[in-house]
């Protein structure tokens, strides 16, 4: 299990086998998401740009990774890379990104349909800290 924890200040992050999840203070990157799933073996990326829930707060970065990784497996994806801004995020600006990468068409919609549908926690997490530590949401993976 080659997990991966990324300690810069405003970023926090997870990778694991072809999944990247990561918490950050800034602007969100399409470009840079995107290049996360690149893949030659990917016929299809498929691309979710989220606007702000107002008073739920992002997945920890542990639940976010396993519901990474459990995508990848179900859909067969190349890559999968899950993106949450923390904080005050201005009107017009994404809180969150998802983008899936698969060899065909039909599995990458399926999957970035998947996981916008349920992008929404399920749960109440704790602060910005806990989240970058994967704690926060009491084990449970905000799939709802």
């Amino acid at each position: 299990m080659a997990t991966q924890d990324t300690v810069d200040p405003q970023d926090s992050s997870l990778t694991q086998d072809g999944c990247y999840v990561a918490l950050t203070d800034g602007p969100l990157n399409l470009q840079s998401i995107t290049d996360r799933v690149r893949s030659p073996q990917a016929g299809a990326i498929v691309l979710f740009a989220g606007a702000p829930i107002h008073g739920l707060p992002p997945l920890a970065l542990r639940s976010m990774l396993d519901i990474a990784t459990a995508l990848k497996a179900k859909h067969g994806l190349k890559g999968v890379a899950m993106v949450h801004r923390l904080g005050v995020v201005p009107i017009g600006e994404e809180s969150i990104l998802i983008a899936v990468s698969s060899p065909h068409r039909q599995a990458a919609w399926r999957a970035g349909e998947e996981r916008s549908r349920s992008a929404r926690p399920a749960s109440r997490c704790g602060s910005a800290r806990s989240l970058r530590a994967g704690r926060g949401c009491g084990g449970r993976i905000g799939m709802g």
